[in-house]
């Protein structure tokens, strides 16, 4: 059955593109123009950044420096604070959609949680780099370029990643590589679209769903709950699991083994934590897949670091008067 979804987008719609910057390595350098893993990340503002794109210079867009930081130190209080601007842009008339820069490390994870707060109506569009923008071949110009492009999509909606010509969906997205330009994938999913000279090659639908709303991530983030990450493997032990519950962990993820497998020492302590009232959500350490089974939980298809996303968000007190 032939597809119903646009080859290409349409004329790119007029307005603002409000591009928020956070740092990361398209915002770094090195010392070296050949050193590609030397650098420091979050050196360059995202005005520094646009200039590096002659072909935005007649662009209508604005420029804001939300946060300047390496994304693997990415906490909950630079999340507050993004998503608070990106809803405030979106709400302005004259804005067609929103650019966040961002580092390669926790990208899809911030993806996530933008998503399942916000759904925006309009597109939300997180770019990185896997080369400093001191890098002979710097990917961050292109890419940026590129998700200005998708912001500008009519019909975009939904928080979405782009990096090496492929968008991806905020709920599918996965850093999968340690190095190369081309790190990231949709898993089984496939990629959203390809940018290809500036239009885009749509393959499937933009994200979907209904928000959280912004109000879930109000209030001081000291209070969020704590959720930890832990892994089954071969010689697994419970004490680690014992050792998170005594000292006051709220939320559990284990990345279990295959299709969920769980070494009997570590099924005992998770065990014994779920009895305690701590919610433990399993999902799989493999980098592809999602657990099959009559009983796999709500987070059969997220990988651990999605997972423990949504159960942070879950664990946070709803809004008066939300369901």
């Amino acid at each position: 059955m032939p597809s119903t979804l646009p080859s290409t987008s349409p004329t790119p719609l007029p307005g603002t593109v409000v591009i928020l910057g956070t740092g990361g390595t398209i915002a770094g350098t090195s010392a070296a123009a050949g050193d590609n893993v030397g650098y420091t990340a979050a050196q360059r503002t995202v005005g520094d950044l646009l200039v590096a794109v002659p072909a935005l210079a007649a662009a209508a867009i604005e420029a804001e420096q939300v946060a300047q930081l390496d994304s693997k130190d990415m906490d909950a209080a630079t999340w507050q604070r993004l998503a608070q601007r990106v809803a405030h842009h979106l709400a302005r008339a004259e804005v067609v959609g929103i650019v966040v820069t961002h580092g390669t490390d926790t990208l899809e994870e911030t993806a996530w949680l933008l998503q399942r707060v916000l759904a925006p109506a309009k597109p939300v569009v997180l770019v990185a780099a896997m080369r400093p923008a001191t890098a002979l071949a710097a990917d961050g110009p292109q890419n940026l370029l590129d998700a200005v492009a998708v912001a500008r999509t009519a019909g975009a909606r939904g928080v979405v990643a782009v990096l090496a010509g492929r968008v991806h969906a905020a709920g599918a997205v996965r850093k999968v590589h340690t190095y190369r330009a081309d790190a990231f994938d949709s898993g089984d999913a496939g990629p959203l679209g390809v940018v290809e000279e500036g239009a885009l090659r749509r393959f499937a639908d933009w994200p979907a769903g209904a928000p959280l709303g912004l109000d879930r991530l109000a209030g001081d983030v000291a209070d969020w709950p704590w959720v930890e990450i832990v892994t089954s493997h071969a010689g697994a032990r419970g004490d680690g699991v014992r050792a998170l519950v005594a000292a006051g962990v709220n939320g559990l993820v284990v990345a279990a083994t295959g299709n969920g497998t769980l070494h009997q020492a570590l099924a005992e302590a998770l065990d014994e934590a779920a009895a305690a009232g701590i919610p433990v959500w399993r999902t799989t350490r493999c980098a592809a897949g999602v657990l099959v089974g009559p009983e796999v939980g709500p987070a059969a298809a997220m990988s651990p670091w999605q997972a423990r996303v949504e159960l942070l968000l879950q664990l946070l007190p709803s809004p008066r008067g939300a369901n």
